[in-house]
């Protein structure tokens, strides 16, 4: 339906049609979305106003001379119904829907419903092509952390303040907590159009380092108090010195690397969309391929500096974190300035902090079974485990979300249609492009970690030969952690956006969480069965 007002000079369109107003006292046309152009019955006086608008009927005419001498200074009002040709227009999207629903298991591109934005047509082959190189640079890194793991296990602050082991995995889980969900978040964003712009583009960029730099910062405190508390119960001593020492290093660690990674993150998933690869599949392993071994870096040097301070300055890491804390309201401040990082700055704490309390509790199985020598073999592999499971299920996580917000109903809506919970055959046997991509990304986990621990056997890393037996128990550790980590991104994605939470803010912390929880207590139960049934040809421990 339209409506014009003359002495208004407006314009409103509430049908598929359009009014042209023509200069010089020409009177409107009416020009349908069909190409037909219709003249417009103008009413004579105000009396005629006073109808509801469905009382008026589009009718042609074959002259205007009469209508064409009305007076200028006449305010004139056009109401339109258009009720028929709209119905038309609907009759036909709905016969174009259902011809995309018939070819939905021919063409992975019809999932969209009209007028959704269009992601890139993918494959099996498309999917594992994009995946597996980003899957094994961050691999590659995952390996060059576990040497280094490996190498600090032995420095003085490690075995002085065996606290800082707990920090190791809720830190190294920073990427799961912030920078893989800063990269689902930006993902479906520059995919959904809301990056187009260049201003769009930049307050997306500044509001998500902001809140970052936030949430980076609380993380690392609180992880501190998580490594301080179970480091005290079990052994009974409270060390002042160590717990400040425990705080400056984690929150300065969690800063640094979290600004870095967040820059990175931004580069990749921009210049993804140059080059016209589906971000989902590359940012989040880029995030994480340098983020274990930068922050287990960043780490162990300032953990080392600040030690050696604690003789001869007492001030030095209470200044350290401080000056990290005292940063906390401006970056609180930029992120309040855009709509979507305000809601997650209010929101978005609860995932990220369960997840640090998750991962915390598998740093306290690698504090007790690393520090046990006949177990130190360990610590060359959990940063590869945990890193492997991780990069995929994050991968898996960051699809579905965007599968949701490009194809699915509204964050919240109900579901017309009955929901049943996931099954793994319907995960990994189903004929969708989620199960598609599940099957692809759990191909990957054994020649992957067959290459990562091939690696780590040709530099000699660690304290464990990589005999039969070992690989047998090490893959079959890694295969279940990763089939679990994928049914659950199935279920908790879908589970999330029915309650009307965004998945790209809650489900990858905690699913990367729990994959460090799944794979260090698996990896840590491998080596005790080991050790049990006396792997002769193994130097386990030695």
């Amino acid at each position: 339906m339209v409506v014009w007002s003359k002495d208004q000079d407006k314009l409103s369109d509430m049908s598929t049609g359009a009014v042209e107003m023509k200069k010089e006292g020409a009177p409107p046309a009416y020009h349908h979305s069909n190409g037909s152009v219709h003249p417009v019955i103008l009413p004579d006086g105000p009396e005629e106003l006073h109808h509801d608008a469905g009382e008026y009927e589009l009718t042609e005419v074959t002259s205007f001379s009469d209508r064409a001498e009305q007076e200028s200074d006449r305010s004139e009002m056009v109401v339109i119904d258009c009720r028929a040709n709209a119905k038309g227009q609907r009759e036909e999207d709905a016969l174009l829907e259902n011809a995309s629903q018939s070819n939905e298991s021919d063409d992975t591109s019809t999932d969209q419903n009209p007028g959704q934005p269009v992601p890139l047509k993918e494959t099996s082959f498309s999917i594992g092509l994009q995946v597996v190189f980003p899957f094994l640079l961050a691999g590659f890194g995952t390996v060059a952390a576990g040497m280094v793991l490996d190498i600090v296990q032995h420095w003085e602050v490690f075995t002085q303040v065996t606290e800082v082991f707990i920090l190791v995995p809720a830190l190294l889980g920073l990427k799961g907590n912030l920078e893989m969900t800063l990269a689902s978040r930006l993902s479906t964003a520059a995919n959904i159009g809301q990056m187009d712009t260049a201003k769009e583009m930049w307050k997306m960029i500044m509001g998500n380092l902001a809140l970052i730099q936030v949430q980076a910062t609380v993380v690392g405190f609180l992880a501190s108090i998580a490594a301080v508390i179970f480091g005290w119960i079990p052994e009974g001593q409270f060390k002042m010195g160590h717990a400040v020492l425990l705080c400056a290093s984690s929150v300065a660690t969690a800063f640094i690397a979290s600004l870095l990674l967040g820059l990175i993150m931004i580069g990749v998933i921009i210049a993804s969309r140059k080059v016209g690869i589906n971000p989902d599949n590359v940012a989040t392993p880029i995030a994480a391929s340098l983020g274990d071994l930068i922050t287990l870096a960043l780490l162990a040097g300032i953990s080392t500096g600040l030690y050696k301070e604690l003789d001869h300055n007492n001030y030095a890491n209470p200044l350290v974190c401080a000056f990290f804390v005292a940063l906390t309201p401006i970056w609180v401040l930029i992120a309040r300035q855009i709509p979507s990082t305000r809601e997650v700055l209010y929101s978005g704490w609860e995932p990220v902090i369960i997840a640090m309390a998750i991962s915390s509790v598998g740093g306290l199985i690698l504090d007790k079974t690393v520090s046990n020598p006949n177990f130190a073999g360990m610590a060359v592999f959990t940063p590869v485990i945990n890193g492997v499971g991780g990069n995929l299920v994050a991968v898996q996580a960051s699809r579905i979300s965007t599968y949701l917000h490009m194809n699915g109903l509204s964050i919240g809506e109900p579901n017309p249609t009955p929901h049943k919970c996931p099954t793994p055959c319907t995960t990994f046997f189903g004929s969708g492009v989620n199960s598609r991509s599940a099957r692809v990304l759990f191909l990957l986990v054994a020649p992957g970690h067959l290459v990562f621990l091939y690696t780590i056997n040709s530099m000699r890393g660690g304290h464990t030969t990589l005999t039969t037996i070992f690989i047998a128990f090490y893959m079959a550790a890694a295969l279940l952690q990763v089939m679990i980590l994928l049914y659950l991104a199935d279920w908790m994605v879908q589970w999330m956006w029915r309650r009307g939470m965004d998945p790209d803010n809650f489900s990858i912390p905690y699913l990367t969480a729990l994959g460090d929880l799944l794979g260090t207590g698996f990896l840590a139960l491998c080596f005790h069965i080991l050790w049990l049934i006396g792997d002769g040809d193994t130097d386990v421990g030695d």
